[in-house]
């Protein structure tokens, strides 16, 4: 099995957008499920819904594959698993390597869904001595002064940042100068790469401040619905007194060189 380090995905040579590109994902996730349930084929509505998006966005995708299914029966579940796999690099082996094993790298290391779309974890790497040596999801942990070597030696195609953010642009740095140039990357902060290094930034507190806020909002309509149509609507004017007479005073007015002056002055 060809190694990630020296094939690419062909998406970018062949006009794939970005977001089309983003959407795949998704599709071979709906399209792996159905085939565990032996589901021969699928129609664009069915597996549009499935994957969340609309038939028509989803038959536009497919054009760029080259694939438009057939009138009457659909799509072919299995050749379309392929398809979208080649085309995402699933069918090759790519090496990964998780810097940062506390809780989160310990927690990725230990996910099954990566063996089985091609990724493989060839190492785990931290900064911390008494890591060294422990098993983590049966992988031992190894230290980050050897950082290079293992990139080479393992031909690690991806590298996944789950550090600290202090340390994170450090570790970077150190992944782009060994050959990576694709960076998953789950600590909170931003990371500066040159051109042609790919960064995916997976930040699981903005999502979750992203969801608290339509939270919030749902909250919101919640309340305005059960206080009627009326709630948070403008009180009525109070009613405006007509003009004093000219010259006359009132408690509201201001004192002037020529006595009070009326608050409002009449036309």
């Amino acid at each position: 099995m060809a190694t990630g380090r020296t094939h690419r995905p062909a998406t970018r040579s062949r006009g794939i957008p970005e977001a089309t590109v983003a959407r795949l994902p998704l599709y071979l996730r709906a399209l792996t499920a159905l085939s565990e349930r032996s589901v021969p084929t699928v129609s664009s509505e069915e597996l549009a819904a499935a994957a969340g998006v609309n038939s028509a966005k989803l038959r536009k995708d497919f054009s760029y594959l080259g694939s438009y299914g057939t009138r009457g029966v659909g799509y072919d579940v299995e050749y379309l698993v392929y398809q979208i796999s080649r085309e995402l690099g699933l069918t090759q082996d790519w090496p990964v390597v998780i810097v940062g094993i506390g809780n989160l790298g310990a927690a990725l290391a230990g996910y099954g869904g990566f063996a089985s779309r091609g990724f493989r974890v060839a190492a785990l790497i931290d900064a911390d001595p008494a890591m060294t040596g422990k098993p983590v999801a049966g992988i031992p942990v190894q230290h980050s002064d050897d950082l290079e070597k293992i990139i080479n030696e393992d031909g690690v195609s991806i590298g996944v940042i789950a550090t600290p953010a202090g340390v994170a642009q450090q570790v970077c740095d150190r992944l782009v100068a060994a050959g990576i140039t694709s960076i998953l990357n789950f600590a909170p902060t931003v990371l500066s790469v040159p051109d042609g290094v790919d960064v995916r930034k997976v930040d699981l507190s903005i999502e979750l401040q992203i969801l608290a806020f339509h939270e919030q909002r749902k909250a919101g309509e919640e309340t305005s619905a059960e206080e009627g149509p009326d709630a948070g609507a403008e009180p009525e004017a109070a009613a405006v007194a007509p003009p004093a007479p000219r010259g006359a005073t009132g408690s509201t007015g201001r004192k002037g060189p020529d006595g009070d002056v009326p608050a409002v002055m009449p036309a």
